[in-house]
């Protein structure tokens, strides 16, 4: 008598072993949404301190909105955890020498995991980002400069620059904060990898902070934007300024015009990542941590905007209750000039290794920059053609 197949489990956050040789003592959890195909991005998101020490690597990602998005734009989420073992505080340890070290310590151990999940799930070694908040924000920086060549992208939640610990105490670079000049910052960056000082590509870099935090003080967001800009070679002056759900939100374009680093300010927002629960579109995250506020903007959804992850999906076919309009009387088309940067950030376009599609149709439509103009027509919910500037 044949025995029935037992009941598919859903996806969920594993603990992994055997990942590597782990000098850094750590714990590596992934999440794989169900029937992920080969060829996807990874995201490797890295939890702040906490006193209870239970449960870390998976309440970041699920809080903060990693897990549903994954899920949304179907890539790998990779969840390092450390423990009392490293720190007393469960805090990674982002300004110790032997722990930021290129090979040595949690940077390594960080490292094998990310060897390990792209091997497992054959992911794209092109679309690897990391990110994480306060001392996961720290060890974010700490990764993109040690590994410049593994992370296309980061994404930085109350943390801080590359290289200000252990030449200055960790509680001073919290706060009050080191101030350097960007070259200085820069070459930290540069002094952490090899051939760092020649090298030309560097991940780009989405960082947060909130007006009100009195743990890791908000000068450390100017930090970080200078070292990173630094490190691309463009100034500090930003080449957009405008505000996105409350937040003031600043680019920074390379000589090239593509943006490479972002920053976003939450007035009177704590220590903390931000997140905006909810169904809508940009919507993302659960509350339930004190350090994951509901500030009305999802920073998970921004970095992977920011980073292009949300341009891998197919889109989303009307539903199917909804009554067809009258064909007697048909809606006006609408049509969108702007910049390529300008319709990605209002949703009308994605990007994609640099360039720039049309949401729905994917035509292309050049560089993702500021100074490349296209205009789109809308003809249908989350659907744009590219047209001709003027014929509509």
């Amino acid at each position: 008598m044949l025995k029935a197949a037992p009941p598919a489990r859903a996806a969920s956050i594993e603990q992994v072993t055997g990942f590597g040789s782990n000098p850094g003592a750590l714990k590596m959890y992934r999440y794989v949404p169900d029937g992920l195909p080969a060829g996807r991005p990874l995201v490797v998101a890295m939890h702040g301190c906490s006193l209870s020490g239970t449960g870390l690597a998976a309440n970041f990602g699920t809080r903060t909105g990693w897990k549903e998005l994954a899920d949304r734009h179907k890539f790998t989420l990779v969840l390092p955890e450390t423990g009392t073992a490293n720190n007393a505080m469960n805090c990674f340890n982002w300004f110790k020498t032997a722990d930021i070290t290129r090979d040595q310590g949690e940077v390594l151990s960080i490292k094998q995991m990310v060897d390990r999940a792209k091997a497992d799930q054959s992911a794209d070694p092109s679309r690897v980002y990391v990110t994480g908040l306060s001392a996961g924000g720290g060890m974010t920086s700490v990764m993109m400069a040690a590994y410049p060549e593994v992370f296309a992208g980061g994404g930085i939640a109350a943390g801080l620059p590359s290289g200000c610990a252990p030449e200055t105490n960790e509680w001073t670079c919290m706060s009050p904060s080191v101030a350097k000049s960007p070259a200085q910052w820069g070459d930290k960056v540069r002094a952490a990898s090899p051939g760092g000082a020649s090298r030309t590509a560097w991940p780009t870099l989405s960082v947060w902070h909130g007006t009100g935090d009195t743990t890791v003080v908000p000068a450390n967001l100017q930090e970080l934007v200078d070292q990173w800009t630094n490190v691309h070679g463009t100034d500090q002056t930003a080449d957009v300024s405008d505000t996105v759900s409350g937040a003031a939100h600043k680019v920074f374009n390379n000589p090239a015009g593509r943006p490479v680093v972002e920053s976003f300010t939450i007035s009177g927002m704590g220590h903390g990542q931000p997140i905006d629960p909810g169904t809508g579109a940009g919507q993302c995250g659960q509350t339930g941590d004190t350090y994951i506020p509901d500030a009305n903007i999802c920073s998970a959804h921004h970095m992977a905007r920011f980073w292009g992850l949300d341009g891998g999906g197919s889109t989303p076919s009307p539903d199917p209750t909804t009554p067809s309009p009258d064909p007697s009387t048909p809606a006006p088309a609408q049509c969108f000039t702007s910049s390529n940067y300008t319709h990605v950030q209002q949703s009308r376009a994605h990007q994609s290794g640099g360039y720039t599609y049309a949401d729905g149709s994917n035509q292309p439509m050049g560089l993702w920059n500021t100074a490349v103009q296209a205009t789109l027509k809308k003809t249908g919910d989350d659907h744009y053609e590219v047209v001709a500037t003027g014929s509509c």
